[in-house]
């Protein structure tokens, strides 16, 4: 079923992750409707709306990550293309940092 996409372990955490924030966040939404707020996003929005928009971003970010891979091994000079470990933590930290700040 699954056999079209390479799922390695980081591809499978990031689905994870994304599946488990999705759960909780309904279970959230249930327990305590949202209001709307401004952080220093340019619009006022919901929880919901702060949830889509990091999940966007975190994906773009990964996105970016895979396609600097070469380019980051030239421009620091390492033997190999840089974990998709470290685009999972820092892309988990910009959503997270949407979803508080924003």
């Amino acid at each position: 079923m699954f056999e079209w996409m390479a799922w390695t372990t980081p591809v499978a955490v990031f689905f994870v992750c994304i599946a488990l924030m999705l759960a909780g966040m309904t279970v959230w939404e249930i327990k305590s409707p949202t209001v709307l707020r401004k952080g220093f996003l340019p619009i006022a929005t919901t929880r919901g709306d702060r949830l889509f928009i990091g999940l966007l971003a975190a994906a773009y970010f990964n996105l970016i990550w895979v396609g600097l891979g070469e380019k980051m091994m030239q421009w620091f000079s390492l033997q190999a293309e840089p974990s998709v470990w470290f685009s999972l933590m820092l892309s988990m930290g910009l959503l997270a940092l949407i979803l508080r700040k924003g």
